[in-house]
Protein backbone atom coordinates (compact mmCIF):
# COMPACT_ATOMS: atom_id res chain seq x y z
CA UNK A 1 0.00 0.00 0.00
CA UNK A 2 1.47 3.36 -1.00
CA UNK A 3 0.13 5.28 2.03
CA UNK A 4 2.97 6.17 4.37
CA UNK A 5 1.09 8.34 6.83
CA UNK A 6 -2.24 10.03 7.58
CA UNK A 7 -1.98 12.82 10.13
CA UNK A 8 -4.76 14.91 11.67
CA UNK A 9 -3.88 18.30 13.10
CA UNK A 10 -6.98 19.87 14.66
CA UNK A 11 -5.06 23.02 15.67
CA UNK A 12 -4.14 23.65 12.00
CA UNK A 13 -7.50 22.27 10.74
CA UNK A 14 -5.68 19.87 8.42
CA UNK A 15 -5.66 16.21 7.47
CA UNK A 16 -2.46 15.25 5.64
CA UNK A 17 -1.97 12.06 3.65
CA UNK A 18 1.48 11.10 2.39
CA UNK A 19 1.91 8.33 -0.17
CA UNK A 20 4.94 6.97 -1.99
CA UNK A 21 3.95 5.91 -5.49
CA UNK A 22 5.76 3.36 -7.62
CA UNK A 23 5.89 5.57 -10.70
CA UNK A 24 7.90 8.49 -12.06
CA UNK A 25 6.51 11.98 -11.53
CA UNK A 26 4.84 12.43 -14.94
CA UNK A 27 3.02 9.10 -14.70
CA UNK A 28 1.95 9.77 -11.08
CA UNK A 29 0.54 13.14 -12.21
CA UNK A 30 -1.84 11.24 -14.50
CA UNK A 31 -3.68 9.99 -11.40
CA UNK A 32 -5.10 13.52 -11.25
CA UNK A 33 -4.88 14.67 -14.86
CA UNK A 34 -6.58 11.69 -16.53
CA UNK A 35 -10.25 11.41 -15.51
CA UNK A 36 -10.31 7.64 -16.20
CA UNK A 37 -7.37 7.13 -13.82
CA UNK A 38 -8.82 9.53 -11.23
CA UNK A 39 -12.08 7.63 -11.07
CA UNK A 40 -10.19 4.37 -10.46
CA UNK A 41 -8.90 5.58 -7.09
CA UNK A 42 -10.98 8.59 -6.05
CA UNK A 43 -13.19 6.98 -3.46
CA UNK A 44 -12.82 3.87 -1.34
CA UNK A 45 -13.00 0.49 -3.12
CA UNK A 46 -16.65 -0.01 -2.14
CA UNK A 47 -17.59 3.41 -3.64
CA UNK A 48 -15.98 3.66 -7.10
CA UNK A 49 -16.15 7.08 -8.74
CA UNK A 50 -17.45 8.12 -12.13
CA UNK A 51 -16.03 11.44 -13.35
CA UNK A 52 -18.54 13.41 -15.41
CA UNK A 53 -16.66 16.68 -15.91
CA UNK A 54 -12.89 17.19 -15.69
CA UNK A 55 -11.36 20.61 -16.38
CA UNK A 56 -8.02 21.05 -14.60
CA UNK A 57 -7.56 24.73 -15.38
CA UNK A 58 -7.82 27.52 -12.79
CA UNK A 59 -11.54 28.12 -12.29
CA UNK A 60 -12.30 24.75 -13.91
CA UNK A 61 -14.57 22.14 -12.44
CA UNK A 62 -14.42 18.42 -11.78
CA UNK A 63 -17.74 16.73 -11.04
CA UNK A 64 -18.23 13.12 -10.09
CA UNK A 65 -20.41 10.65 -8.30
CA UNK A 66 -19.58 7.50 -6.38
CA UNK A 67 -21.68 4.36 -6.56
CA UNK A 68 -22.08 2.52 -3.27
CA UNK A 69 -22.71 -1.17 -2.73
CA UNK A 70 -26.44 -0.51 -2.30
CA UNK A 71 -26.62 1.58 -5.48
CA UNK A 72 -26.58 4.96 -3.71
CA UNK A 73 -24.76 7.67 -5.66
CA UNK A 74 -23.33 10.47 -3.52
CA UNK A 75 -22.06 13.35 -5.66
CA UNK A 76 -19.09 15.66 -5.30
CA UNK A 77 -17.27 18.49 -7.05
CA UNK A 78 -13.95 20.25 -7.23
CA UNK A 79 -13.36 23.87 -8.16
CA UNK A 80 -9.79 24.15 -9.44
CA UNK A 81 -7.87 26.92 -7.67
CA UNK A 82 -4.33 26.39 -8.96
CA UNK A 83 -2.62 23.84 -11.17
CA UNK A 84 1.10 23.41 -11.88
CA UNK A 85 1.58 20.12 -13.77
CA UNK A 86 3.12 17.79 -12.74
CA UNK A 87 3.91 19.33 -9.36
CA UNK A 88 0.68 20.47 -7.74
CA UNK A 89 -3.06 20.87 -7.88
CA UNK A 90 -5.20 22.81 -5.42
CA UNK A 91 -8.97 22.48 -5.40
CA UNK A 92 -11.98 23.37 -3.34
CA UNK A 93 -13.69 20.02 -2.68
CA UNK A 94 -17.32 19.61 -1.73
CA UNK A 95 -20.45 17.53 -1.67
CA UNK A 96 -23.13 18.00 -4.31
CA UNK A 97 -26.88 17.53 -4.43
CA UNK A 98 -28.64 15.15 -6.85
CA UNK A 99 -28.27 17.68 -9.70
CA UNK A 100 -24.55 18.16 -9.06
CA UNK A 101 -24.83 21.63 -7.47
CA UNK A 102 -22.81 22.31 -4.30
CA UNK A 103 -24.70 21.11 -1.22
CA UNK A 104 -25.08 24.15 1.07
CA UNK A 105 -25.70 21.87 4.07
CA UNK A 106 -22.24 20.31 3.86
CA UNK A 107 -18.86 21.96 4.45
CA UNK A 108 -16.33 22.20 1.64
CA UNK A 109 -12.58 21.86 2.12
CA UNK A 110 -9.45 22.94 0.29
CA UNK A 111 -7.22 20.12 -0.94
CA UNK A 112 -3.66 20.59 -2.15
CA UNK A 113 -1.98 17.70 -3.95
CA UNK A 114 1.82 18.10 -4.11
CA UNK A 115 4.05 15.70 -6.03
CA UNK A 116 7.82 15.38 -5.90
CA UNK A 117 10.35 12.86 -7.12
CA UNK A 118 11.31 10.67 -4.15
CA UNK A 119 13.81 8.41 -5.94
CA UNK A 120 14.23 7.21 -9.51
CA UNK A 121 10.85 5.80 -10.53
CA UNK A 122 9.19 6.86 -7.24
CA UNK A 123 6.96 9.86 -6.50
CA UNK A 124 5.94 11.27 -3.14
CA UNK A 125 2.38 12.64 -3.15
CA UNK A 126 1.26 14.74 -0.22
CA UNK A 127 -2.38 15.70 0.05
CA UNK A 128 -3.27 18.38 2.58
CA UNK A 129 -6.96 18.87 3.26
CA UNK A 130 -7.77 22.11 5.08
CA UNK A 131 -11.12 22.47 6.83
CA UNK A 132 -13.00 25.75 7.32
CA UNK A 133 -13.56 25.06 11.04
CA UNK A 134 -12.96 22.48 13.76
CA UNK A 135 -16.68 21.63 13.64
CA UNK A 136 -16.44 20.91 9.90
CA UNK A 137 -13.33 18.80 10.44
CA UNK A 138 -14.96 16.77 13.21
CA UNK A 139 -18.12 16.30 11.13
CA UNK A 140 -16.30 15.03 8.03
CA UNK A 141 -13.92 12.80 9.99
CA UNK A 142 -16.94 11.32 11.85
CA UNK A 143 -18.47 10.55 8.42
CA UNK A 144 -15.41 8.40 7.63
CA UNK A 145 -13.26 10.82 5.63
CA UNK A 146 -9.96 9.79 7.24
CA UNK A 147 -10.45 6.07 6.57
CA UNK A 148 -11.98 6.79 3.16
CA UNK A 149 -8.98 8.81 1.97
CA UNK A 150 -6.60 6.12 3.26
CA UNK A 151 -8.51 3.38 1.39
CA UNK A 152 -8.83 5.51 -1.76
CA UNK A 153 -5.12 6.36 -1.89
CA UNK A 154 -4.32 2.70 -1.24
CA UNK A 155 -5.56 1.97 -4.79
CA UNK A 156 -3.12 4.32 -6.56
CA UNK A 157 -0.28 1.85 -7.17
CA UNK A 158 -2.67 -0.64 -8.77
CA UNK A 159 -3.88 2.05 -11.18
CA UNK A 160 -0.28 3.03 -11.95
CA UNK A 161 0.76 -0.59 -12.58
CA UNK A 162 -2.03 -0.98 -15.13
CA UNK A 163 -0.92 2.25 -16.83
CA UNK A 164 2.71 1.12 -17.11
Amino acid sequence: MPVIQVRKDPSALTLTLTAELSAPLERAWQLLADPRKLERWWGPPSYPATVEEHDLTPGGRVSYYMTGPEGDQPRGWWRVLTVDPPWSLEVEDGFADAEGAPDPNMPSTTMRFSLEEAAPGKTLMTTVTTFPSLEAMERLVAMGMEEGIRLAAGQMDEVLEEAA
